[in-house]
């Protein structure tokens, strides 16, 4: 069975009920939804309340920093004791552009942190050119990480890696692995320890196929790229990714 950790669906114009039925059609039997607002993970909520197979996490993006409010932080935290909720994300910090402010993007990232750990939950992180930063604020609130931590599209490569494993980290790697010239996740891919490692798509956004809308029907597509770029039979690699969710994400019924 081959899964997905990471999408998005949202407000993204998908026609549920037939992308669902082709996400099964593809061999695909769980989902995870990742929020990006509170608002988002509520939707999520509902969708998963009429799909086997469907789970989300709730959580508030980086990007909200500046703009969210303490109803929302009171509502995902809400969110974290429904059945389905298995994780609270994505959450962290994104310094690819000069907005929100850091400071308010860390505080973010910490309350988030508490709500999870309050709730006996892991957590789906977004990471993106933060790597010190990010580093950092794990190590400081180590204590807080004790039910595990997805790094989600994982980019600040194979020389970093080893300084998230030793904090407990999982990595999870979609479309961009079968992209050409991606080197930099092509070595990650290889030097992620196969106890460790998941499939994702963070779909709508970075499809495999270029210009594309991605999809959770595309996970057999990236898990045999991971799987070549490994050296691994594909078979027994989604077997082991499976094994990690159930692991990472004890409450997801595969």
């Amino acid at each position: 069975m081959y899964l997905d950790i990471h999408a998005h669906f949202a407000e993204e114009g998908y026609d549920v009920p037939a992308e669902w039925e082709r996400i099964r059609a593809a061999g695909v039997g769980m989902v995870v939804l990742a929020g990006d607002t509170s608002a988002h993970s509520a939707m999520h909520r509902d969708l998963c309340a009429r799909y086997d197979g469907m789970y989300f996490a709730a959580g508030i993006h980086p990007s909200e920093a500046e703009r969210v409010s303490e109803a929302d932080i009171c509502a995902v935290a809400r969110l974290l004791q429904e059945e389905k909720c298995v994780a609270v994300g994505e959450i962290g910090l994104d310094y690819h552009w000069d907005t929100p402010a850091r400071a308010a993007q860390q505080a973010l990232f910490v309350r988030q942190l508490e709500l999870a750990d309050g709730a006996g939950l892991p957590v789906q992180i977004h990471s993106r050119d933060c790597c010190a930063d990010m580093l950092h604020v794990l190590r400081t609130h180590r204590a807080l990480l004790r039910r595990g931590f997805l790094m989600h599209c994982y980019s600040h490569g194979a020389e970093n890696l080893p300084a998230f494993l030793e904090l407990g980290a999982y990595f999870s790697f979609g479309g961009v692995a079968c992209f050409k010239n991606a080197r930099n996740v092509w070595e990650s891919v290889r030097a992620c320890p196969k106890e460790r490692i998941l499939t994702e798509t963070d779909s709508p956004y970075l499809s495999p196929f270029r210009g594309e809308k991605n999809s959770p029907a595309n996970i057999p597509v990236i898990a045999a790229r991971l799987a070549q770029l490994r050296g691994e039979d594909e078979g027994a690699f989604a077997a082991q990714v499976a094994e990690n969710a159930q692991t990472l994400f004890p409450k997801c019924r595969q």
